[in-house]
């Protein structure tokens, strides 16, 4: 799910306290200028869905339900605490925990994190920059994720199976981030995962870069990404555990190599606002490499490119219309094409109801799940990781609210 919404009428709502408050009410009647040096403060989104899927299963099942397998539509719900203390001189000390879950059962997310979503502490300087230790995005989703359609109207937008974590599947544990101030317009970003492994420096370790630039209503940026799976004493790898989460949805998309030696992942995407039109553009080049453990032989290549165009036709109507076309090369080779519509209604700043919906046909062949073998590409919407026929649609209307 979108990581943060990124326009104006979705403006996080917040409840601060000062240390001092957090004591006593007493003693934050008394401390009024300590509230403005230090404040933690408590947040959360609660997003879910009646959700309809037709071709559901390969066999060409359908599904009807509450929620869906991601846990929202426009955006993963979760709640959170992040807080700041100022040390003097423009240099504050920051700090984020935020826990995933799915709101129709109450089921942690992220594989049973506690603070899967995010969990740092770090430094920040509006001079120099802000450096950060611990589970964060990487930079392509931080500076590239937000000129995208997903930024916008979440997973249906998203590109099959999130080969390129277009959707923010992947987070990234044991990160050492730096973030730049912006400088006329131009902001980059830069990490580095350890893997933790002795005598083994590369293993399951991480590393990014990313670049935005903003000029008026047009917005560019460009990133690069390398997740490398941990290596085992086995002959073979069974499943994928680096530092990095993964960018497998459970669809037969790409579940088939989640094996790989490496994700190498570049993605470029640009954005234009024209009035009451936001246009975007973006392309992504996904790489899942193998090596001697892997259970395939071949590099699997995913090049993705997408559009999308948003109509604000009222302050709190937004409409739009998007289209994702994937081609994989390599070990196997399939075509996906996907269409996506969407619409977000505000009944306040920090409610709101949407529609959303998406089409895809699927041809050509993929590997099965454990990589041994090849089969027929399925249809699967987005990153809901739905397995279908070699067609799919899914529909959801859901309730969002923020705290």
């Amino acid at each position: 799910m979108s990581a943060a919404s990124g326009r104006a009428i979705n403006l996080e709502n917040t409840m601060k306290w000062s240390k001092p408050c957090l004591v006593s009410l007493a003693a934050c009647a008394a401390a009024g200028s300590a509230h403005a040096q230090s404040s933690v403060t408590l947040y959360g989104t609660i997003d879910t869905s009646i959700t309809f899927v037709h071709n559901a299963t390969a066999t060409g099942q359908n599904l009807w339900s509450l929620g869906n397998s991601s846990g929202g539509d426009l955006s993963g719900t979760r709640w959170g605490l992040k807080g700041q203390e100022d040390l003097g001189g423009g240099l504050k000390a920051i700090f984020q925990l935020e826990n995933g879950f799915n709101p129709t059962t109450g089921a942690l997310g992220q594989g049973g994190r506690e603070f899967g979503r995010q969990a740092y502490v770090g430094l920040a300087s509006d001079q120099f920059g802000t450096f950060t230790l611990g589970r964060q995005y990487d930079p392509l989703v931080d500076l590239v994720q937000g000129l995208t359609g997903d930024n916008y109207f979440g997973s249906t937008f998203a590109t099959v199976g999130d080969v390129d974590n277009y959707d923010n599947s992947s987070r990234t544990s044991n990160a050492i981030k730096y973030v730049s101030p912006v400088f006329s317009g131009l902001q980059i970003e830069g990490m580095y995962a350890l893997g933790g492994v002795a005598g083994q420096t590369g293993s399951g370790q991480t590393w990014s870069a990313a670049a935005a630039y903003t000029a008026g209503p047009f917005s560019l940026a460009a990133g690069y990404f390398v997740a490398d799976n941990a290596s085992v004493t086995t002959p073979l790898r069974t499943t994928w555990g680096g530092t990095s989460d993964g960018t497998f949805d459970g669809s037969l998309v790409n579940l088939g190599y989640q094996t790989a030696k490496s994700i190498n992942i570049a993605r470029v995407a640009g954005q234009y606002v024209a009035g009451p039109f936001t246009f975007g553009l973006g392309y992504s080049n996904s790489q899942y490499k193998s090596d001697a453990q892997s259970a395939f032989d071949s590099t699997e290549k995913f090049n993705t490119g997408q559009g999308f165009v948003n109509y604000q036709a009222t302050p709190a109507l937004l409409v739009g219309v998007g289209y994702s076309y994937t081609k994989s090369t390599g070990d196997t080779g399939a075509t996906y094409h996907q269409v996506s519509l969407g619409a977000d209604y505000n009944l306040s700043k920090r409610t709101d109801v949407y529609l959303v919906g998406a089409w895809q046909h699927a041809s050509g062949e993929t590997l099965n799940a454990d990589g041994t073998g090849v089969v027929s590409a399925q249809a699967s919407v987005g990153s809901y990781g739905y397995p279908g026929t070699n067609t799919q649609e899914l529909v959801s209307f859901g309730l969002r609210h923020k705290f």
